[in-house]
């Protein structure tokens, strides 16, 4: 029975056709039983009509992100409960009647039914209306109810709740209360919760310490620098990786030190993400950590402190960068020439001329592209030579850049390059 409901579900998704009250009481009804991916498939159609939003589907609201060659991460993943975007309906208004048939399973048994209902009343009930539902739930006797309570107030988001959701994070004996009030903290995103979260980073649960590093990354502010760095110290790999992630979000220099510190984490994937964290930060004091990460054993490491490096755009980094052109590795050359393209010093000009000639065809473009991003006259000769080169990508980049350097901008000339960095924390 489950499985066309699903489909229908998943189509009306796709064609953004209105919800009726009966189809989903019918679909909610039958979700209580129904295998928890079921679930949650049915619950993307339901909470995220209109678009699906990629997010994470473990805590309730860990978008961790995939660092990339921009300066705009990315949502990663993960597995088991629900997490997904309803904030991309734009303000959609939703029939009065569906919503009240989603109220009718506010309290069911059934997790992630109940889940489902609180993120659609939250984001499109009466904000009022919500605020009060939620905030009595988050006082129920019973944790499961409380819980679904902090989750609506975290989709409601008022700063009202601020107060009780602290409340809830610092005393409430079930640790899946407080880590979704502190997801709930993160979402509404006033500095004043930045004290509670502070005080959660030593909850006795690590996923309680992990939410409340995300939710600090959310707020965004300076203030919380200082917590987030003794989070660095966490035993548990994931407490690790998000406060490292959350210092990368506030984009404060007074980090780099805390990140210098965390690039040099037992685990690769700590260091990975410091260098993107640096990289975030953009600043020349975080040069010196990403050299030293260049000779770092695992390539993802190296690859992403390159990006970094790139990121910074800081005429230091063109040493080390020229020595990574030379690298073994033909994406560690690529991710080189594009960071030297970002940087655009001149002193670049010769090791990319030399580039050029490299055996992998996109480096050789990605070479030619950098040099027509630093525009320099003395790569003429280089770049004229490229227009002979037997790939077309790299031809075409050569030309670009030879117009680049005369000023001459054509727009029929398009040339795209692609460094390949992830982090996948």
């Amino acid at each position: 029975m489950i499985a066309p409901l699903l489909a229908s579900l998943l189509l009306v998704a796709q064609t953004r056709a209105p919800l009726d009250s009966g189809t989903v009481t019918r679909v909610l009804d039958q979700l209580r039983t129904s295998d928890s991916m079921v679930c949650a498939l049915a619950g993307q159609a339901l909470t995220n009509y209109g678009g699906f939003g990629g997010w994470n589907h473990s805590d309730p609201g860990m978008p961790m992100p995939q660092p990339m060659p921009t300066p705009m991460p990315m949502p990663g993943g993960g597995i088991g409960d629900f997490h997904i975007n309803m904030h991309e309906w734009g303000g959609r208004k939703m029939d009065p009647a569906v919503l009240r048939a989603f109220r009718a399973f506010i309290r069911d048994d059934n997790r992630c039914v109940r889940n489902i209902a609180a993120r659609v009343i939250g984001n499109h009930g009466g904000r009022s209306e919500s605020y009060e539902l939620f905030l009595g739930m988050l006082r129920d006797a019973r944790a499961d109810f409380r819980e679904t309570g902090a989750l609506g107030l975290g989709e409601v988001e008022d700063s009202r709740a601020i107060n009780p959701l602290s409340n809830a994070l610092s005393n409430d004996d079930s640790p899946a209360v407080r880590m979704t009030a502190a997801w709930a903290l993160g979402e509404i995103e006033e500095k004043v919760a930045i004290d509670p979260l502070a005080r959660a980073l030593n909850d006795r649960a690590p996923e309680v310490r992990r939410t409340a590093a995300w939710a600090l990354g959310e707020i965004e502010d300076a203030r919380a620098v200082g917590p987030l760095s003794t989070a660095l110290d966490d035993q548990n790999i994931e407490v690790r990786l998000t406060a490292v992630w959350a210092l990368g979000e506030i984009e404060n220099e007074s980090a780099v030190s805390p990140l210098t510190t965390a690039t040099k984490d037992r685990d690769p994937r700590v260091r990975q993400q410091a260098a993107w964290a640096l990289g975030e930060i953009e600043k020349a004091a975080g040069i010196a950590p990403l050299e030293a990460l260049l000779r770092d054993p695992v390539a993802d490491v190296r690859r992403t402190a390159i990006w970094a490096l790139g990121e910074i755009e800081d005429g230091g980094a063109v040493p080390a960068l020229t020595v990574t052109l030379k690298d073994s590795d033909p994406e560690v050359r690529l991710l080189s020439a594009w960071a030297l393209g970002e940087i655009e010093n001149a002193t670049a000009v010769e090791p990319l001329l030399g580039a050029l000639k490299d055996s992998d065809e996109d480096v050789r473009a990605t070479a030619a592209w950098a040099l027509g991003e630093i525009e320099s006259p003395r790569a003429r000769d280089g770049l004229n030579a490229a227009l002979r080169d037997e790939v077309g990508s790299v031809r075409r980049a050569a030309t670009w850049a030879l117009r680049q350097i005369e000023d001459d901008d054509d727009h029929d000339i398009h040339v795209r390059v692609h460094p390949h960095v992830k982090v996948k924390p």
